[in-house]
Protein backbone atom coordinates (compact mmCIF):
# COMPACT_ATOMS: atom_id res chain seq x y z
CA UNK A 1 0.00 0.00 0.00
CA UNK A 2 1.62 3.46 -1.14
CA UNK A 3 1.59 6.17 1.42
CA UNK A 4 1.10 9.82 0.52
CA UNK A 5 3.29 12.45 0.86
CA UNK A 6 3.19 14.10 4.68
CA UNK A 7 2.69 17.13 4.84
CA UNK A 8 6.65 17.94 5.32
CA UNK A 9 7.21 16.48 2.40
CA UNK A 10 4.60 18.65 1.00
CA UNK A 11 6.31 21.81 2.01
CA UNK A 12 9.63 21.29 1.08
CA UNK A 13 8.51 19.58 -2.54
CA UNK A 14 6.72 23.28 -3.11
CA UNK A 15 9.59 25.07 -1.49
CA UNK A 16 11.77 23.28 -4.51
CA UNK A 17 8.92 23.68 -7.21
CA UNK A 18 8.26 27.46 -6.13
CA UNK A 19 12.11 28.28 -6.50
CA UNK A 20 12.70 26.33 -9.57
CA UNK A 21 9.24 27.77 -11.13
CA UNK A 22 10.74 31.26 -9.80
CA UNK A 23 13.98 31.17 -11.64
CA UNK A 24 12.74 29.57 -15.21
CA UNK A 25 10.11 32.74 -15.07
CA UNK A 26 12.15 35.65 -14.27
CA UNK A 27 10.98 38.78 -12.89
CA UNK A 28 9.34 40.63 -9.64
CA UNK A 29 7.25 39.13 -7.67
CA UNK A 30 5.48 40.24 -4.44
CA UNK A 31 6.43 38.07 -1.29
CA UNK A 32 9.41 36.16 0.53
CA UNK A 33 9.47 32.62 1.03
CA UNK A 34 6.12 32.19 2.24
CA UNK A 35 4.76 33.18 -0.80
CA UNK A 36 7.35 31.02 -2.56
CA UNK A 37 6.09 28.00 -0.79
CA UNK A 38 2.43 28.30 -1.63
CA UNK A 39 2.80 28.90 -5.19
CA UNK A 40 4.80 25.85 -5.34
CA UNK A 41 2.51 24.05 -3.30
CA UNK A 42 -0.85 24.95 -5.24
CA UNK A 43 1.10 24.81 -8.59
CA UNK A 44 2.43 21.27 -6.96
CA UNK A 45 -1.55 20.34 -6.87
CA UNK A 46 -2.18 21.99 -10.19
CA UNK A 47 0.04 20.03 -11.92
CA UNK A 48 -0.43 16.79 -10.25
CA UNK A 49 -4.39 17.56 -11.37
CA UNK A 50 -3.44 18.02 -14.99
CA UNK A 51 -1.18 15.49 -15.32
CA UNK A 52 -3.71 12.96 -13.94
CA UNK A 53 -6.43 14.55 -16.31
CA UNK A 54 -4.09 14.36 -19.48
CA UNK A 55 -3.10 10.78 -18.65
CA UNK A 56 0.55 11.07 -17.55
CA UNK A 57 -0.27 10.30 -13.79
CA UNK A 58 -0.36 12.87 -10.50
CA UNK A 59 2.61 13.20 -7.93
CA UNK A 60 3.00 10.04 -6.47
CA UNK A 61 5.92 10.58 -4.34
CA UNK A 62 9.05 13.04 -3.69
CA UNK A 63 10.81 11.74 -6.94
CA UNK A 64 12.22 13.56 -10.25
CA UNK A 65 9.23 12.92 -12.11
CA UNK A 66 6.72 14.48 -9.14
CA UNK A 67 9.39 17.29 -8.57
CA UNK A 68 8.91 18.06 -12.94
CA UNK A 69 5.17 18.27 -12.42
CA UNK A 70 5.46 20.69 -9.50
CA UNK A 71 7.47 22.86 -11.21
CA UNK A 72 5.65 23.03 -14.43
CA UNK A 73 2.17 23.34 -12.65
CA UNK A 74 4.08 26.53 -10.25
CA UNK A 75 5.53 27.84 -13.38
CA UNK A 76 2.10 27.93 -15.00
CA UNK A 77 0.66 29.40 -12.01
CA UNK A 78 3.12 32.15 -11.63
CA UNK A 79 2.47 33.18 -15.54
CA UNK A 80 -1.09 32.99 -14.79
CA UNK A 81 -1.28 34.80 -11.59
CA UNK A 82 1.17 37.74 -13.50
CA UNK A 83 -0.95 38.08 -16.54
CA UNK A 84 -4.32 38.21 -13.94
CA UNK A 85 -2.10 40.96 -11.82
CA UNK A 86 -1.24 43.36 -15.19
CA UNK A 87 1.85 45.67 -15.21
CA UNK A 88 1.48 48.85 -13.19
Amino acid sequence: MEQGMGLISWVVMGLLAGLIAKALVPGKDPGGCFITVLIGIVGAVLGGFLATFLGFGGISGFDWRSLVIAVAGAAALLVLLRLFRGKK
